[in-house]
């Protein structure tokens, strides 16, 4: 009989490495999937102006996780997970962040900062680990499961790594997604101007761990660096 990890597995849908020319794309997916949560509406009150901005600015995070960790999305580029590993101390920002930062958010950027800041005071440390900085679905594709292909594929290798990983879950309900795939509270809510999100790490799993656990929940949309 097949068990029900095993038949999860036969449907999931393909993962794949993203590179340089899925840049354009991934980002506006992900500036699709944030267009709406309270946060970004405090970043940018406008919806004309978040539109607009919004593709740029997650371009940034793209790019970065391109050149410094991975970019895992699926074969139609409807879904994207962007992973920064991460020693027992935050690393800082590339040295260009702040400058593109300025460029692409212009006067809404010291949000864009405030946003930043506080969620770096949150950050864990004292362990090494690879942080889920953003996790996003397209919205005409979300419910299908997209995210949770994308979670269990790094999940897999962080597990045979003996790797921790964290995020911060954007929403209450990102947060029982999230907690239905094997992530706990770590510290308490990061308080922020426009809302409010939840630290999370995921220690790693034995393969007897995963016999008693199977994700009923999908995960189509978190948040992890910006909203």
């Amino acid at each position: 009989m097949t068990s029900p990890r095993e038949l999860a597995a036969r449907t999931r849908p393909a993962v794949v490495l993203a590179d340089e020319t899925c840049t354009d794309i991934l980002s506006k997916v992900i500036a699709d999937a944030f267009f709406d949560p309270a946060v970004s509406r405090w970043l940018i009150p406008g919806p004309a102006e978040r539109r607009r901005i919004f593709p740029g600015h997650f371009r940034i995070y793209v790019e970065h996780a391109l050149s410094d960790g991975m970019v895992h999305t699926t074969a139609s580029r409807d879904a994207v997970a962007l992973w920064l590993p991460v020693g027992e101390e935050p690393a800082p920002p590339p040295a260009w962040y702040d400058q593109r930062l300025a460029a692409v958010t212009g006067p809404w950027v010291h949000r864009f900062r405030v946003f930043d800041e506080t969620l770096d005071r949150h950050h864990l440390t004292g362990t090494a680990h690879h942080h889920l900085a953003i996790l996003a679905v397209r919205p005409d594709r979300q419910g299908r499961g997209l995210g949770s292909a994308l979670l269990a594929a790094h999940h897999a290798a962080l597990d045979r790594e003996g790797i921790s990983a964290y995020l911060e879950a954007s929403s209450i309900r990102s947060r029982r997604l999230y907690t239905a795939h094997g992530y706990d509270a770590c510290g308490d809510p990061i308080v922020l101007p426009g809302g409010v999100m939840f630290p999370m790490v995921r220690q790693p799993r034995t393969a007897e761990d995963k016999e008693h656990h199977h994700p009923a929940i999908r995960a189509d949309q978190g948040r992890e660096a910006a909203p």
